[in-house]
């Protein structure tokens, strides 16, 4: 026979901490000045509505109905968060984290294990849009397995799913063994970021028919070698429509390179308004980012020199009875002491 249960009362403040959240965990979270963001079980992003993964299919059909494809460089979790929230197609590690971020004099200063720290950054942030991380300077030049062995690891450890590097006919047989070991490609032509000495500064390329002909011949040869978009940098307007017109599948993203290209790339820092370095031509500041930082950080302080900061709304409180045990206990340690 089963012997009935005995129904413990328990005084209503036991009860009710019983059945609530234990006050101290919340008290806990508002502590913490630094916590992780609230995140949606729906789409990650915590703000945008749920929207599908880019794919290189995705960025295809984009170029065959001629919507134009956005693409942005990243280089932390915060950068990348609003790559993911704000609709944004392509989020790119791009190598100029050298010099906004690093603050190197050159992007040819950054080595594979600091593209490696930042990639897996951005990529714990940006989910929804392709990601895609420069091959910094000197790992793929020696020879189509190095380049393999250097991109393995930036997809493997990195977290990206593609990889961009800078070239043009000297660059297909590396494109191809890339491609044919099944790691996505992003080709890079006209102006080369990496190559600024031997082209004696960051110059506009495609300027006369001659070199003109060298790019397109590029393009055409990376997208033949496999190259699933093309970023066409710093030439002739006319030239960036005839290119992207004369592919036949490829995307093609424009800096610098005119309207009639399928897509468009800003560096995060140019586009933001922080980078307060040279500013090239076909850069447009869409916001003044470092004038708001301006702004806070004087008016931070002065409000900590006049001591108007913290306020009490912004200063923790200790019931009376408990402070005047404490004051009690300190003084009396305090005069024991030697």
């Amino acid at each position: 026979m089963l012997r009935s249960k005995k129904r413990v009362q328990r005084p209503a403040g036991l009860l009710d901490l019983h059945l609530r959240p234990y006050p101290f965990r919340s008290c806990a979270r508002r502590w913490m000045s630094v916590r992780p963001e609230k995140v949606s079980e729906e789409d990650g992003s915590g703000t945008a509505p749920p929207r599908k993964k880019v794919t290189i299919a995705h960025l295809h059909a984009l170029r065959a109905a001629r919507t134009p494809i956005t693409m942005l460089t990243a280089y932390d979790y915060p950068t990348a968060r609003a790559c993911e929230a704000y609709g944004i197609d392509i989020t790119l590690v791009g190598d100029s984290l050298a010099q906004v971020c690093l603050g190197y004099d050159s992007t040819t200063r950054l080595t594979l294990d600091e593209l490696l720290h930042h990639t897996r950054a951005v990529a714990r942030g940006s989910k929804t849009p392709l990601l895609v991380a420069d091959m910094p300077f000197g790992t793929y030049l020696a020879s189509p397995e190095d380049a393999v062995a250097n991109a393995v690891r930036i997809v493997r450890e990195g977290g990206a799913e593609g990889v961009k590097l800078e070239g043009g006919m000297e660059m297909v047989e590396t494109v191809r063994r890339l491609t044919s070991v099944g790691i996505p490609v992003m080709a890079h032509v006209g102006l080369l970021p990496q190559r600024h000495v031997a082209l004696s500064g960051y110059r506009m390329q495609g300027r006369d028919a001659e070199s003109a002909m060298g790019v397109l011949k590029s393009a055409l040869a990376l997208e033949e070698a496999g190259a699933f978009a093309i970023v066409l940098e710093a030439i002739p307007q006319v030239l960036g429509s005839y290119i992207s017109q004369r592919l036949r599948h490829t995307p093609t993203i424009g800096i610098g390179a005119g309207p009639g290209t399928d897509g468009q790339v800003l560096v995060w820092a140019d586009m933001v308004g922080t980078w307060q370095g040279h500013q090239a031509k076909f850069v447009r500041r869409f916001a003044e980012v470092a004038k708001e930082v301006e702004k806070g950080v004087h008016a931070y302080a002065a409000a900590v020199r006049e001591r108007s900061f913290p306020g009490p709304q912004e200063s923790y409180e200790m019931p009376k009875a408990q402070w005047d045990k404490f004051e009690r206990s300190a003084e009396e340690y305090v005069g024991k002491a030697p």
